[in-house]
């Protein structure tokens, strides 16, 4: 798929339609990524989530650049292609409550997943105090600085 370019200039109806078509074909693309990183990250596959990052990197940039090849050209596509701007209206206002959508499978899944190495980091820290006489107690480490008592070191493993 070619991304469309800035100083494309559209003459006549065939332009207006091929443009419309291409930031069109761009979107559903984008949109279909965005669906299938929200399906696989609500289900816990955040790997397949973002496998198709760079993808969704190209699509948005060249989603972008239709737009501004279509802001340059409003008045030729008015003119040859109204009905092909409305159709983009109505597919922007989907693609932007699948963007809001996905937002916040992120945002969730952001959240769990600070939440659960949070929990974790407090877990093992509770592990490692000793009680004395009901009260923690800590022997003092040659590694912890003064005013650095509570935190120690998390280790995560990625291939678990």
């Amino acid at each position: 798929m070619s991304a469309p370019t800035e100083s494309l200039r559209i003459v006549d109806q065939a332009g207006a339609g091929a443009l419309v078509g291409q930031v069109m074909e761009t979107l559903r693309a984008l949109e279909s990524v965005l669906a299938r990183e929200s399906d696989h990250i609500r289900v816990g596959r955040l790997d397949q989530g973002l496998a198709e990052t760079g993808d969704k990197t190209g699509l948005s940039a060249a989603y972008l650049q239709g737009l501004e090849t279509i802001k340059a050209n409003a008045t030729a596509l008015m003119r040859f292609a109204p009905e092909g701007i409305a159709a983009l209206k109505e597919a922007h206002q989907r693609f932007t409550e699948a963007v809001t959508s996905n937002q916040a499978v992120l945002a969730t899944a952001h959240s769990v997943s600070e939440g659960l190495v949070k929990a974790l980091s407090q877990e093992m820290s509770r592990a490692h105090s000793a009680t004395v006489y009901g009260r923690p107690s800590r022997n003092p480490s040659p590694y912890i600085r003064p005013g650095m008592e509570s935190s120690l070191p998390l280790v995560l493993s990625r291939n678990l």
